[in-house]
């Protein structure tokens, strides 16, 4: 039987529902994956893990050898490559390459900070770049190296090389008296020291150094600054411990007797270091320090003398000598009277004065 027309000519009312969500769902669900495309995820993702392990075996992690507690300086101006290299030979890393990517990709400059790093643990690439990225190493201090017998003045030159704001003036100046008890060493000194503190740990280290020989000072009876004083002649005089003894023992008896001591070595003191041939006019210089001219001892040290010099000369050895001169290969010659002393000139030095 034929729908009936509405009078209105409308389509009229449908019995049938309405698409529900499972039409939607169904007309657009994603369709299943392929199991090509499986397989070559699962390959994909195999391959990055393998290559990931092998690049943190191989060159990430720590290497077998590393330096656990040891300082590793790394100097200033060495670079990107120069810290790669240093900590390549140190067995830091394992990798130079890779730990210049993982500084470069931390910082995005190739540039690391100079300083003194300490691991109290191994540590992988990517935490060392960190560390040298930031700069968490404690300062690179200066290394300096006294030796034996230098005076003040050659102090204060050393010092003014390895230093940039060291003001050599205010150091002679506050280092006058102490000319005797800044002990020759090597140092470890911040690049920022200033001219008191390299004073005051240069005096600690003589005072500590000096009190393990407070028994044979006793023995010897004298003042500890008329023993710096012989200490430092005998620093300059002698080379060897059989000589600095002989020579100590020699400069003792003559200063005992009143003698003039005649020692050369203040005479580089007295004309400022420069180097120069001994003449008879020198032997005539109007200076306290003219152990020639003037009987006892100088006024103050010649040089910051070293233990071995102190040594020696609180243990000089007793000798029927009493005059020395060294020729000009070094070698020492002796002599009892002022006649076999001139004799011992003219045939090892060329000259009969003094």
């Amino acid at each position: 039987m034929p729908e009936k027309q509405s009078s209105s000519g409308a389509r009229p009312f449908s019995n049938t529902a309405p698409p529900g969500p499972a039409f939607f769902y169904d007309r657009f669900r994603a369709r299943p994956l392929s199991r090509t495309w499986l397989v070559s995820v699962s390959v994909i993702v195999i391959v990055i893990v393998i290559v990931i392990t092998l690049l943190w075996l191989f060159f990430w992690r720590a290497p077998a050898g590393f330096p656990v507690g040891a300082s590793i300086e790394v100097p200033k101006g060495a670079g990107l490559n120069g810290a790669a290299e240093l900590l390549s030979e140190r067995k830091v890393i394992r990798s130079p390459f890779w730990f210049k990517a993982a500084s470069v990709l931390r910082n995005g400059e190739r540039r690391v900070k100079a300083g003194v790093y300490s691991f109290s643990k191994p540590v992988s690439v990517f935490a060392l770049a960190k560390e040298l990225v930031r700069g968490n190493g404690k300062e690179a201090l200066v290394r300096v190296t006294i030796p034996e017998g230098t005076n003040n003045r050659q102090m204060a030159k050393l010092f003014r090389a390895e230093f940039l704001r060291f003001d050599s003036e205010k150091f002679l100046s506050l280092a006058g008296r102490e000319e005797g008890r800044l002990f020759p060493d090597t140092y470890l000194l911040p690049p920022d020291a200033r001219e008191e503190e390299i004073i005051r740990v240069l005096k600690e280290t003589f005072d500590s150094r000096v009190a393990a020989l407070e028994h044979e000072l006793r023995r010897l009876g004298r003042p500890l600054e008329e023993i710096l004083l012989m200490a430092s002649l005998v620093e300059e005089e002698a080379r060897t411990e059989e000589t600095r003894r002989k020579v100590a023992g020699i400069l003792w008896k003559r200063l005992d007797a009143g003698l003039p001591l005649q020692v050369d070595a203040v005479f580089p003191y007295i004309f400022g270091d420069q180097p120069f041939d001994l003449t008879d006019g020198d032997l005539l210089a109007d200076s306290p320090y003219n152990t020639y001219k003037y009987a006892g001892l100088p006024p103050g040290p010649i040089t910051n003398p070293g233990l071995a010099a102190i040594q020696d000369t609180i243990n000089p050895v007793e000798t029927p000598f009493w005059y020395y001169l060294s020729d000009r290969e070094g070698n020492m010659h002796y002599a009892v009277t002022h006649d076999e002393h001139l004799v011992n000139r003219a045939k090892y030095l060329g000259s009969e004065n003094q």
